[in-house]
């Protein structure tokens, strides 16, 4: 599916990024070894699939030799306390005399006395979202002390992603247009219009992208983070991937299981399943943190979706029948560029407070405003949020790189409108909230230019040191059971539950998870298997 830092729509939501709201085909394929006699990757209806990610020789092909040797050098950027440097990669790991791809390093020196533990490469999610915004903004500040003073922090944008090299493809008016577009059709004009836009979207990308469009893949970036682990001076990866990131660091995991240091895979993804299945999966997601929202709500005086007594279902119903009304008849927003809160923007705003609980108070705030005095500003500003657009009306290409990048790892979930509709029942039944859209939103890669190079794939990484896969009971984006299947896949993991709300769980208030992650960082000491926090 469509994720963000820590939910970025592709245009469905694939495990998002954890900022919070505040393969090449030769590679990829090749690397998907199958266990079965015909040797080729089979998958089931229920996306699991017999492909296992294959690990590359330890020995460096003469070929990367120069980029394995490569010297950083590191420079002032503007945020005190931190340097940047700039990474060169092979654009195609198949062919490396082909040419390079620049990546964007950043990091902060360690703070504190003790022994040094090397460097800590830390990956917010997306896919899409920036590891150094992340890092200046967030990690590199507000991690632990005793964490930060013992590791470099670094972060690196893969490719194609923001400072790297970034993909491109609609400007910011193109980009308003999009992202109103109805996910939601009610008749063939409708319709029509939503495969226009998607259409217009990819072709777009593949326009102005097209050197890269083919090199975003999520095994070329764990390649990549090898080659910066290397450049670091680090004989061993250590890392903190969260959402999309765990994708990431399992694949990199996966792919050099030797040279796994001490890795944190925090609201984790599960590489086994394929792209609808996925999307199914996330859509029951959102609609069991809806719930959870819908349960607090009607305990606040200042709910509009109802009062004591009304039940999560009758609430549902009712954003359901403002989200119609908003279909018929947008609200005024107070928005400089003439935008209005429609049934797309006021949707997506909804969904982006489903990240993390911090936010309900906000999202009933901007439903009031909305639903009782008719101003869509509150709902419209948390839409900008989640699509990352500032208020000149430039996006970040968040959006852009995520559908890269998702579009790339897996086939599309559908490959007509018309399986969309066969397969309403089922999102409808996952989500009655948000079924609807997010199912239709999973059409964003049928018409992707460039061919999808990776499959479906279970990641054992055989002979790594200890992975610890955290999993949120009621995780929005990236659902429990995905933790729970990645662990059982990584041969070396140790599942850490956080029982409770939001995407992810590593520093969002909960004392025993920070101090079993803490540990493990710190002293090399994994958790317990099956160790649970609330």
């Amino acid at each position: 599916m469509h994720l963000r830092p820590s939910l970025r729509r592709t245009r469905a939501p694939r495990a998002r990024t954890t900022a919070r709201l505040t393969a090449t085909l030769l590679a990829a394929v090749a690397l998907l070894v199958s266990a079965c006699s015909s040797g080729s990757p089979t998958t089931s209806a229920g996306g699991a699939t017999d492909a296992v990610l294959a690990a590359l020789p330890r020995a460096t092909p003469s070929a990367l030799s120069p980029y394995y040797s490569q010297k950083l050098r590191w420079r002032s950027c503007g945020v005190s306390g931190f340097q940047c440097a700039t990474m060169k990669a092979p654009l195609d790991y198949a062919k490396p005399a082909s040419g390079d791809v620049r990546l964007a390093v950043a990091r902060k020196k360690a703070t504190g006395k003790g022994k040094p533990l090397g460097s800590l490469l830390v990956n917010p999610g997306g896919p899409g979202g920036s590891a150094v915004g992340y890092l200046q903004s967030y990690a590199g500040i507000g991690y632990p002390a005793d964490v930060r003073a013992r590791y470099d922090m670094v972060a690196v944008d893969p490719r194609g992603v923001a400072r790297s090299e970034p993909v491109e493809c609609l400007d910011g008016h193109q980009m308003d247009a999009y992202t109103q577009t109805d996910l939601t059709p009610d008749d063939q004009q409708e319709r029509n219009a939503l495969v226009t836009a998607d259409r217009k979207f990819a072709e777009s990308c593949g326009a102005h992208s097209a050197r890269l469009l083919r090199h975003v893949s999520t095994v070329e970036a764990a390649r990549d983070m090898d080659i910066l682990r290397a450049a670091l001076g680090d004989p061993k990866l250590n890392y903190v991937g969260a959402s999309y990131g765990t994708f990431l660091g399992a694949t990199y995991a996966g792919l050099f299981p030797d040279r796994v240091g001490r890795v944190v895979l925090d609201g984790a993804m599960d590489p086994s399943l394929d792209a609808r299945t996925m999307n199914l999966e996330q859509t029951a997601g959102f609609e069991t943190a809806f719930q959870a929202f819908a349960k607090d709500c009607v305990r606040h005086s200042d709910c509009p979706l109802g009062g004591k007594g009304t039940t999560p279902a009758q609430v549902g119903d009712h954003l359901r029948a403002f989200f119609r009304k908003l279909d018929a008849h947008p609200v005024p927003a107070g928005d400089a560029d003439g935008r209005k809160l429609g049934e797309a923007l006021a949707t997506t705003g909804v969904i982006a407070a489903m990240y993390d609980q911090g936010t309900w108070e906000q999202l009933r705030e901007a439903l009031t405003s909305a639903m009782k005095e008719n101003d869509g500003a509150g709902l419209l500003a948390l839409s900008d949020s989640y699509y990352e657009r500032g208020a000149d009306g430039h996006y970040s290409n968040l959006m852009m790189a995520n559908a890269a990048v998702n579009c790339l790892d897996l086939p599309p979930a559908f490959t007509s409108p018309d399986q969309v509709e066969k397969s309403l029942p089922a999102f409808e039944k996952a989500s009655p909230v948000f079924g609807a859209g997010l199912a239709w939103a999973s059409l964003n890669c049928t018409y992707w230019p460039v061919r999808a190079t990776g499959e479906p794939h279970r990641v054992r990484a055989r002979g790594a040191a200890p992975v610890v896969v955290v999993g949120t009971t009621r995780d929005p984006a990236t659902p429990y059971r995905w933790a729970q299947s990645l662990s059982r896949q990584l041969s070396s993991a140790r599942l850490l539950t956080y029982v409770g709300d939001g995407h992810t769980a590593y520093g969002r208030g909960s004392t025993c998870i920070d101090s079993a992650i803490n540990t493990y960082l710190l002293h090399g000491t994994p958790p317990t298997t099956g160790k649970r926090c609330s």
